[in-house]
């Protein structure tokens, strides 16, 4: 029985030792991390409010019984209580919980109106999942880019050492302001996703058809980092979420590059419709696309994996019917795995992909897609 108190009185006083140390989330990642903005400091501290009010009720209730256990045993000759349905013992357990539970609401509360609100935003960023990346587009600027993860695969088939940010980093971070309120919706392509940024106090589920809603002010610049926190199919844990916070002038400056590029692009994507790419140039551009978005589901082979993606090598849509082939990549396959690649993929890598199918594995079509067929595609032509 002393190894019994001795082990459950260690137990106690260990996690109000953690829980006091406040570690770094990178030497135990068990507790709450207090965050960087005002609300996750709410959300932790009401966290530990939480914490020692059950620690508290821990010590006195198991406390109760063990020295009960211990001093009132029948081993002692002590003869059990006679007293029944005693009014006082019934209004106290009663009352008593009733106090605790009030305040834990009140502050409770507090906290969830206040992460609830998402009136006046500075900045509003559309925030879409779909399998397996995050889509960003800055409702108040025209600048809309995918994010997708950028760990090397050779770190994923242990063939690299893996780094501190192995499967937190991508190619296109999300960019927002310090000391300003940014709001963000979200919503989803495909499945239920959720975009999750733990230093934010941010988790809200992507569903399809329906947008939620969440904010944060962040103080001070940094890169921030998460993950999608739903499972959402195959690639769940490649789907990571980072976010960097710049000074208002330093984000107004990013913007105003980001529209030049995307306008550039656009004005490039024009030219592209007047002209034809030759074979060659578009062999190397869709295999290089190939091998990034389609590979991974389709084999670098081209004869995807039987039963459950199928293959493009000696397919008929990739041999025979260039206008279904087209569609598919450009719109997906509702119901399947098969993403629209409309808005992920330029009009140039679109092309260049599909031709690639079509020529590639001793599928030799000798047949050529180019920009103005995919355009006709995407309206709706």
């Amino acid at each position: 029985m002393s190894r019994i108190l001795i082990g459950f009185w260690g137990l106690l006083l260990s996690c109000a030792s953690f829980a006091a140390s406040n570690p770094q989330p990178d030497q135990y990642q068990l507790n709450l991390r207090p965050g960087v903005t005002e609300i996750s400091q709410q959300v932790y501290e009401l966290h530990m409010i939480i914490f020692w009010i059950c620690v508290v009720i821990g010590v006195l209730v198991f406390g109760a019984m063990l020295w009960a256990t211990i001093f009132h045993r029948k081993s002692r000759g002590v003869k059990p209580a006679t007293f029944h349905e005693s009014v006082k013992v019934e209004i106290a357990w009663t009352v008593v919980p009733f106090l605790i539970l009030i305040g834990m609401a009140i502050p409770a509360t507090k906290t969830l109106i206040a992460m609830e609100d998402v009136s006046s935003p500075d900045v509003t960023v559309l925030v879409t999942g779909s399998q397996w990346k995050w889509h960003y587009k800055y409702m108040d600027n025209d600048v809309e880019f995918f994010s997708l993860l950028a760990t090397q695969p050779e770190q994923i088939n242990n063939k690299l050492e893996k780094n501190i940010n192995y499967l937190l980093e991508v190619d296109r971070p999300l960019v927002i302001p310090t000391n300003q309120k940014v709001r963000f919706l979200i919503t989803s392509d495909d499945v239920i996703h959720s975009w999750w940024v733990p230093d934010f106090a941010v988790k809200k589920d992507a569903n399809p058809g329906f947008i939620n809603e969440a904010w944060t002010r962040v103080d001070k610049p940094g890169i921030y980092r998460g993950q999608c926190a739903e499972l959402c199919g195959k690639d769940h844990g490649f789907m990571p979420v980072v976010v960097i916070a710049m000074e208002p002038a330093d984000y107004a400056a990013w913007i105003a590059d980001q529209e030049e590029i995307q306008r550039k692009a656009k004005e490039e994507e024009q030219k592209l419709l007047a002209m034809n790419m030759d074979m060659d140039e578009l062999m190397s551009v869709g295999e290089r696309v190939y091998v990034t978005s389609c590979a991974a589901c389709h084999m670098p082979n081209g004869e995807g994996l039987p039963g459950v993606f199928p293959a493009l090598k000696g397919s008929d849509i990739a041999i025979n019917d260039m206008q279904k082939h087209i569609e598919v990549v450009v719109n997906g396959v509702a119901g399947t795995a098969m993403q629209a690649y409309g808005k992920q993929l330029s009009m140039k890598e679109l092309a260049a992909v599909i031709t690639y199918e079509r020529n590639a594995w001793g599928n030799d079509t000798g047949e050529s897609v180019q920009a103005k067929d995919v355009n006709a595609v995407l309206n709706g032509q």
